[in-house]
């Protein structure tokens, strides 16, 4: 077989998102560019590598196989250009970070003060969900996540670093604001906006409610913290969420913590990587930065 690297690296995304369209958008190139080189591409292996059911394209056994192949190839070349960066030291090297949105107001507070310290670093970060952090770690796609609860994964290395509390919030003119304490008990009258389903408070809140044989009733599901803080404000229920997470709306009064018995539920917040990931010299010094600094940091909130 006669094949190109380009080849492949298309050939990666596109059976990666499975739509000619969407790989385009990613690879920055023309749609019918694309679809040249898969042609050739399957020209060259002698197999058709996706089949087009109605308007979607699916890959055939002979597409797994290859897809297989491209991705091992392309994380090969992948930790070439690490290592090459390692010979360049930490001055020009690049940092792909991504954290849990929960986690976002202090880690770029964290980035910052890191690359202030490493002035000819780049670094890129991303800001997204537990279930798309999580691909991007499987996926090779980040160097390292910052994140709440972490999978069992035995591929990970997973390391904390800060406690994360969570914590009841209510908008100022909700009738429990200024009772102290509250008991426990009293959440069960109340309506509660939550996470989604599988997030890692949401996961916590009802390991906590359960093991105080505790009910309670969600009036609203939602996917980000940002979306809880607002319908909380807006009076549709109380919400619970990372003390890190409500620093401007705590200073401006716009939510409170309420006092209640037991809480709040600790956590903690962890470094992930994968375990056979070989981490560049900036990726290490950001792990060690974390480790050390992180806890100090995240203190230093409001």
């Amino acid at each position: 077989m006669n094949l190109t690297f380009r080849q492949l690296k298309i050939f990666e995304v596109v059976a990666r998102r499975l739509s000619y369209t969407r790989a385009a958008e990613e690879l920055h190139l023309s749609q019918p560019a694309v679809s040249m080189q898969i042609k050739q591409l399957e020209e060259n292996v002698g197999l058709p590598l996706f089949e087009q059911l109605g308007r979607k394209i699916y890959l055939t056994e002979a597409g797994q196989e290859m897809y297989h192949y491209s991705r091992s190839i392309a994380q090969q070349v992948e930790e070439a250009e690490e290592v090459l960066e390692q010979l360049k030291g930490l001055s020009a090297g690049r940092l792909e970070i991504t954290v849990a949105t929960t986690a976002n107001a202090f880690a770029t507070r964290m980035l910052s003060r890191f690359s202030r310290k490493y002035e000819g670093s780049t670094v890129s970060l991303d800001v997204t969900n537990r279930e798309h952090l999580l691909r991007q770690l499987a996926e090779n796609e980040k160097d390292i996540a910052i994140m709440g609860r972490p999978p069992e994964d035995a591929d990970l290395v997973i390391e904390p670093f800060a406690e994360n509390p969570l914590v009841v919030v209510a908008a100022p003119d909700h009738p429990l604001v200024g009772q102290q304490p509250i008991p426990l008990y009293t959440l069960q009258q109340q309506t509660f906006v939550v996470r989604e389903l599988g997030s890692g408070t949401r996961t916590a809140m009802q390991r906590f409610f359960a093991e105080h044989n505790l009910s309670i009733t969600s009036s609203m599901e939602m996917n980000e913290n940002e979306a809880i803080k607002q319908a909380v404000q807006a009076g549709m229920g109380l919400g619970i969420v990372s003390r890190h997470t409500i620093e401007l709306e705590l200073e401006t009064k716009r939510l409170l913590i309420l006092d209640v018995e037991d809480f709040p539920i600790m956590r903690h917040w962890y470094l992930v990587h994968r375990k056979e990931k070989r981490l560049s010299p900036i990726t290490r010094a950001f792990k060690d930065f974390v480790l050390s600094e992180g806890r100090n940091l995240i203190s230093q909130l409001p």
